[in-house]
């Protein structure tokens, strides 16, 4: 049997209603559940107790190790189990592992360069437990396999989706002056993106916003902001009309070594936008070397500043990488795409790590033929 397990509660039936009348994106879980027959489990409905208190020290929070808690009570060696996120997917893991179960399990794992990552892999020797890491990024999948010495079938990088049915491009009334558009899941740089603008004949719209149904984070404002600046938060369909109305969308990261959290990215490549991100470790790197993006560095406001004025000043230019931008997007990062990529994988999970092939792989009596 399948299961998928997620890092946060979301109401995928509101999400699949509001998706079929164009009101926001399709969320890719609900596809392959359908696709699999899969059961999908959601932390917040499991009853807190201490020990899961104690497990968040480790990774996550206390929600995901109740959650972890009771499907290792519930699962078999014959289940198959996808978690989308470390939290929850290390808390199932090292459950099981005490338990003495090994469900085939596959962990998509979103941060693979934080040192807590690395930490809990090896302290647990996860790799034991786990069958399958999915990561977005080369960087990543490279990380994961250099530091638990794992071959290329059991680490698979596998694309960040983004629905291009609901981000696309459309025709709109042009501006009366350039748009600049900032928007984030995450807290922005937008203190950089306000000294880079200030002097311009810009109009810049900053704010936060929610793609998955989650609660909507908090704007992290700069201390001082110019009077061309106003930040607001979005909803998917006022973030659709903002991204085909922007002249340039700026994604400003502060200065840090993980790799950022690129929805809003996707999204405006997808609408086929001309877009400046920060340079970070990942996705964004991979998509500056790519020429799908302007890259700047952190902090730096006058490369900033001069990214946007030389996208404005010449816009066949800005055409051409929003063009390149748009088919990446196409080719690569479909939320079909991604759908097609995971099923592929979970369906060739083999149970190599339980008993009985362990036994058959590793037996001195075992005949080696080739």
């Amino acid at each position: 049997m399948y299961h998928i397990v997620l890092s946060q509660a979301v109401d995928l039936v509101s999400i699949d209603r509001a998706a079929q009348a164009d009101r926001c994106p399709r969320h890719v879980v609900s596809d392959i559940s359908q696709r699999l027959g899969a059961t999908v489990h959601q932390p917040g409905s499991d009853v807190i107790t201490p020990i899961d208190c104690i497990g968040a020290k480790i990774i996550g929070q206390p929600a995901h190790w109740a959650l972890a808690r009771r499907l290792s009570c519930q699962l078999t060696n014959d289940d198959t189990v996808f978690c989308l996120g470390e939290d929850v997917g290390f808390a199932l893991a090292i459950l099981c592992k005490v338990k003495g179960k090994l469900p085939k399990l596959a962990v998509s794992v979103m941060d693979p360069e934080r040192t807590r990552v690395y930490g809990v892999l090896k302290m647990f020797r996860l790799d034991e437990q786990i069958e399958r890491f999915l990561t977005h990024t080369h960087i990543g999948t490279e990380a994961i396999r250099a530091y638990m010495y794992l071959p290329h079938d059991r680490v698979c990088q596998v694309p960040e989706p983004i629905d291009t049915k609901f981000f696309c491009p459309a025709a709109v009334q042009p501006a009366t002056r350039p748009t600049i558009v900032s928007v984030s899941c995450e807290p922005h740089d937008y203190q950089t993106l306000a000294n880079a603008t200030q002097s311009l004949d810009v109009e810049v719209k900053v704010g936060a916003v929610s793609l998955t149904g989650a609660a909507t984070p908090p704007i992290h404002m700069p201390r001082v902001t110019s009077t061309n600046m106003t930040a607001a938060s979005y909803d998917e369909l006022a973030l659709l009309q903002l991204y085909r109305q922007a002249s340039v969308v700026v994604v400003s990261l502060p200065d840090h070594h993980a790799s950022a959290e690129l929805t809003p990215l996707m999204a405006a490549l997808a609408c086929r936008r001309p877009v400046i991100v920060t340079r970070t470790p990942g996705l964004a790197e991979e998509l500056i070397n790519l020429e799908a993006v302007m890259g700047v560095n952190p902090g730096d406001a006058n490369g900033l500043q001069q990214a946007i004025t030389h996208l404005l000043d010449y816009p066949h230019l800005a055409a051409t990488q929003a063009q390149a931008g748009y088919e990446h997007i196409l080719n690569e990062h479909t939320s079909e795409s991604y759908i097609e990529q995971v099923i592929h994988q979970l369906q060739n999970l083999d149970g190599l790590l339980q008993p009985e092939y362990q036994n058959m792989l590793f037996s001195p009596d075992a005949s080696i033929t080739g």
